[in-house]
């Protein structure tokens, strides 16, 4: 790359990063905010364009060889061969791929601060060591931030540009630094509120207006747990979602105990079919409640790799998508064992042929990708503005270096990516026309400043728990 060019990416990049985020590991304040469409850049020359269009491309991907993408304004201007540059900066990307940005679906992000923790355990299990003793001990504002802000940064290495924060509101100051460090990350995001008392559907309401306007902060959902035991809240929940025209965001069959608690029956009784609903996991679900989701087009997240680590079972893909249901991939964090969406395509591909005994068993290649983009952003009702690489969306995307050792040489890039991709194949990641990553690196001194904090604010969690007696959480044991 020319001496220009390099201090023209790494100045998009160093926007993200104000003078405060280099003093130490604490930050008190925010990171200052990038301005809203950094630049205009002309992407040109890339061995492979994977735009998830078929209107531009050939095939379900639209794949286009040797082509351009022109970002102007934080949007894609054109796609194409041969786009004229003159006069705007550009970036050469022979022998490189470029794609939308992955969708993750479903995330916890704040769960950084335990990851690796009771490995041993299902999901209940884990809960019980890792997450539950978490609500009865301070959690404020530096610990959640600290701890979002790391797995953001995670984030962004494995190519995802939005994602779907489903938040555990521990108390409001926690909310107060989990949005922070999603506004401070320069990703798209959706909040996903879990409504309880004191502040139940007033306080979401507060949430929502707060991000009314945000450039990156792409929606609002009201998150919830469906079982009959907790009908009366699940209502309030579904009621609240139906006033604020947002979708309800609940946990559905993920451990096989889960059937015992009527989950289905749970989110007929309040109401939760009558507005948008996303699924996550969906695993032990009946035919009947399959064909029930599909009647009412509830969106599903699937986490495969979660699933794995879990021993939550393996979610019915190939007739899951044959009713009709729209699908997206999370990584739903703690239990993902760290942000690869490499690996989780790999995995929802894997899984299912293993449990069918058959290489033709959906999800293929192109169906996997397809779900890591497009399908993620339909959906969380995002298909309009990111997803794939169609003239007038935001410009979400990503550019994967096809030189490394696990990757090389190139036989079939969308196999590749998939079968063979890793996280440090991913060389730029662009969110509304910003990189947010160049060149294979973040920002000087994020990620070092980002682990320091999380250290820090686990020690301090770790302390408030030994304090009140609750055993701090650890690993298998």
């Amino acid at each position: 790359m020319n001496p220009s060019l390099r201090l023209t990416v790494l100045c998009l990049v160093a926007v993200l990063v104000g003078p405060g985020c280099a003093s130490g590991p604490e930050p008190a304040a925010s990171e200052p905010r990038a301005p809203h469409g950094v630049g205009d850049l002309l992407i040109r020359n890339a061995s492979l364009l994977i735009t998830m269009d078929p209107a531009l491309g050939e095939g379900p991907l639209g794949i286009v060889e040797g082509g351009d993408v022109l970002l102007e304004g934080g949007r894609i201007a054109a796609v194409g061969r041969g786009l004229e540059g003159r006069g705007r900066k550009s970036l050469d990307a022979s022998g490189k791929i470029v794609m939308p940005g992955f969708v993750d679906t479903h995330d916890h992000l704040w769960q950084s601060i335990i990851r690796g923790c009771a490995a041993d355990r299902d999901l209940y299990g884990w809960l019980e060591a890792c997450v539950y003793p978490l609500g009865r001990v301070p959690f404020g504002a530096q610990d959640a931030y600290a701890a979002v802000r790391l797995a953001t940064l995670g984030l962004i290495g494995t190519g995802v540009t939005t994602v779907l924060d489903w938040s555990h509101a521990f108390n409001p100051g926690f909310v107060e630094g989990n949005l922070r460090a999603l506004r401070d990350s320069g990703l798209r995001f959706v909040f996903a509120y879990w409504v309880a008392p004191p502040g139940g559907c007033s306080e979401a309401a507060r949430i929502q207006q707060d991000l009314v306007g945000e450039g990156l902060a792409a929606g609002f959902q009201v998150a919830a747990h469906p079982t009959l035991a907790n009908l009366d809240q699940l209502k309030e929940a579904a009621r609240c979602a139906g006033e604020l025209h947002v979708p309800l965001n609940v946990h559905l069959g993920e451990s096989p105990k889960d059937p015992q608690q009527k989950q289905v029956r749970a989110l007929e009784l309040s109401g939760a079919f009558d507005g948008s609903l996303l699924a996550d996991h969906a695993i032990h679900l009946t035919d009947r409640e399959v064909e029930l989701l599909a009647r009412h087009r509830v969106a599903v997240a699937h986490n495969p790799l979660s699933n794995m680590r879990l021993a939550s079972g393996i979610m019915r893909l190939p007739e899951m998508h044959g009713a009709g249901l729209r699908i997206g991939l999370g990584l739903d964090g703690g239990t993902a064992d760290g942000p690869d969406m490499f690996a989780s395509m790999k995995a929802a591909v894997g899984l299912q042929r293993a449990r069918l005994q058959s290489a033709s068993a959906y999800p293929g290649i192109a169906d996997v990708l397809r779900m890591a983009t497009l399908g993620g952003a339909e959906a969380l009702g995002l298909d309009k503005i990111t997803g794939s690489l169609t003239p007038g969306k935001r410009a979400d995307l990503i550019i994967l270096d096809t030189k490394g050792a696990n990757f090389a040489p190139r036989w079939d890039g969308p196999s590749q990516i998939v079968l063979n991709g890793q996280p440090a194949n991913v060389e730029y990641v662009f969110v509304d026309g910003r990189a947010l990553k160049a060149e294979g690196r973040l920002p000087e001194g994020q990620e070092k400043n980002a682990v320091q904090a999380v250290e820090a604010a686990a020690h301090r969690v770790r302390a408030a728990l030994s304090a009140s007696g609750v055993r701090p959480p650890a690993g298998g044991d």
